[in-house]
């Protein structure tokens, strides 16, 4: 199957960008949802994360607190790759079930750290949603009602945009209207629909 690995900064509008094709009749795989589903209570990935992290990381109901965990791998390069070594490999075995389930002409799967954690070559295309820093800045304050310096933080620890850009097969730039927005997925899609046949 042919696939496209949809990413971006946090607050460029990948989840929107995603909806669309998804209107679309795109099947779209979000790793977000699949991690978030990978350490619910009973889970071994959060056993995994118990164990490495300690059990501060785990709230009195036996949920993870992803704040707690957050703060942990934001502060430490070191701590950061012993959670993605605990959840990166059961992601990526996720994903290859998902699409074995398939029958679309292409998939779309989200990845907020594609660039980061190197996962570019397991793809057939990579289309970056790009936006400029303020932009970032001022939806992720309304979104999310984080303070400029847990942005930044965030944005440190993300790929910088010259680079994640330097990967892109395709770019959507989203500083402009949704309309515009709707108008880009449609073009590309009816690129990839062509992609996926040859």
């Amino acid at each position: 199957m042919f696939t496209v690995a949809l990413t971006g900064g946090i607050g460029s509008g990948k989840s929107v960008v995603a909806d669309l094709f998804a209107k679309m009749g795109v099947p779209i795989i979000d790793t977000d949802i699949i991690a978030r589903d990978l350490v619910q209570p009973g889970k071994p990935a959060l056993a995994d994360i118990k164990q490495s992290f300690g059990r501060d990381v785990i709230k009195k109901n036996g949920e993870l607190d992803r704040v707690k965990l957050a703060r942990l791998t934001f502060s430490s390069t070191r701590l950061r790759k012993q959670l993605e070594d605990i959840l990166h490999p059961r992601i990526h075995a996720e994903i290859r079930l998902k699409l074995q389930k398939l029958e679309s002409p292409y998939a779309i799967i989200v990845i907020p750290l594609l660039v980061e954690t190197g996962q570019v070559a397991a793809y057939n295309r990579v289309l970056v949603v790009d936006c400029d820093e303020s932009t970032q800045m001022s939806r992720v304050i309304q979104r999310d009602r984080r303070s400029e310096d847990q942005i930044r933080a965030i944005m440190e620890v993300q790929a910088k945009r010259p680079d994640r850009l330097s990967w892109a097969d395709d770019i959507i730039e989203n500083n402009g209207t949704l309309q515009d927005l709707e108008q880009k997925v449609a073009q590309l899609h009816q690129a990839y629909l062509k992609m996926a046949e040859t």
